[in-house]
């Protein structure tokens, strides 16, 4: 099958990028951390109110004077980097082409809090059987600040399409994590013609009201319902916060790289496998500071929340949708995940299912070695 249109794009619209933090802003993270002014907790309160203190605090000393972003700087850099203009945003991608001559393009679309650090693990992996692309999200790292009101999931699946129309990719696939795959699931929908296949990961599915549907879900499924409905009750805070008033808590996450870091940590905290403790069991405490790190510098706090607040006042985001026809995959996550399968069938063309016994909603980074093996596998029924 013929993917693309040339070897390697010649748009003059597309241009190279490199992250260079100035060692002047480094100092100043540095400085803000060490002067935080700590509040006070509830005795014996852990987790179960937000962020704990101490924990924070050893997160805190340890990006002070522990954690290298120049290293991680240095590995973003191994691969090559870009930033275009679409419909009037910039956007921040790595490209990285492989060398196997059959290879597939493979566009990558991080969630939140997430940003290309998502995907740090598996591209060079990926890349022996795919041209990978890795987008920054518009508002998010690199690719922010948002300039204008109004993108919102169908909007940023357009500008991924034009992307990879500018890349000179005819037919690729697509994966997408969390609010990735939504993203990835409007891409089908707006060029089914051209997306050959959507992996997903972390994978929301909502009941549609209809009574029938909960007829002959297995316990397993009963199970993932009730994981769905104590998020919708106990874990919401951050998206009732960032569905309506995202610039205002902004301030403080733009102002604090401690509070920048609780925001970020508490989701790694949750989202992730059940088994692990504390964040960076499941991911390794350099990448969710370097992830954390990328926020900060970049100042997207606000705007990378920009997507919660347009879903939110969004008619259409909620509203049915066609069916997608483009074959998709879904890996779920059995400690984390929330999706049902009949519910999935409903609203995708589901071919391809798997259950992980490891990894949360960070599958990337938490099983880059399963994640990578679970997109081969689905991209091998349908190239």
């Amino acid at each position: 099958m013929e993917h693309t249109k040339n070897s390697a794009s010649t748009d003059a619209r597309i241009h190279p990028f490199r992250i260079d933090i100035p060692q002047a802003e480094l100092d100043d993270l540095r400085d803000r951390l060490v002067r935080t002014r700590w509040g006070s907790q509830v005795p014996g309160t852990g987790w179960s109110r937000g962020v704990p203190n101490d924990y924070l605090k050893g997160l805190a000393d340890y990006w002070a004077d522990g954690f290298d972003w120049r290293k991680a700087e240095i590995e973003l850099n191994e691969y090559p980097q870009f930033t275009t203009e679409i419909d009037g945003q910039n956007v921040h991608f790595l490209h990285v082409r492989s060398e196997n001559p059959d290879a597939v393009p493979l566009l990558l679309v991080h969630d939140w809090p997430c940003s290309v650090v998502q995907f740090a693990e598996v591209i060079r992996p990926l890349s022996q059987d795919f041209h990978v692309v890795v987008t920054s999200t518009p508002g998010t790292g690199f690719s922010g600040p948002m300039q204008e009101a109004g993108w919102n999931t169908g909007r940023i699946a357009g500008a991924f399409v034009e992307l990879m129309d500018r890349l000179g990719y005819d037919r690729y696939g697509v994966q997408g994590t969390g609010g990735g795959a939504w993203i990835a699931a409007d891409m089908g929908r707006q060029a089914p013609d051209r997306v050959i296949g959507i992996h997903v990961n972390g994978l929301i599915t909502f009941p549609s009201g209809d009574p029938a549907e909960f007829e002959g879900l297995t316990e397993a499924e009963q199970g993932r319902l009730a994981r769905l409905e104590a998020f919708r009750e106990d874990k919401m805070g951050f998206n009732a916060i960032q569905s309506t008033r995202p610039h205002t808590v902004a301030f403080g996450l733009n102002d604090s790289p401690v509070g920048q870091a609780a925001w970020i940590a508490e989701k790694f905290k949750e989202w992730t496998d059940e088994t692990a403790d504390l964040p960076e069991d499941a991911v390794g405490r350099d990448r969710l500071l370097a992830n954390i790190s990328v926020y900060w510098f970049t100042g997207t706090a606000g705007s990378s929340a920009n997507l919660y607040y347009e879903s939110g006042h969004d008619a259409s985001a909620w509203a049915p949708k066609p069916r997608g026809t483009v074959p998709t995959g879904v890996a779920v996550a059995l400690s984390t995940d929330v999706a049902i399968r009949k519910f999935a069938e409903r609203d995708h063309n589901v071919t391809y299912w798997s259950e992980l016994e490891r990894g949360g909603n960070f599958l990337a980074l938490e099983q880059p070695e399963l994640f990578v093996a679970d997109v081969r596998a689905f991209f091998d029924t349908v190239k």
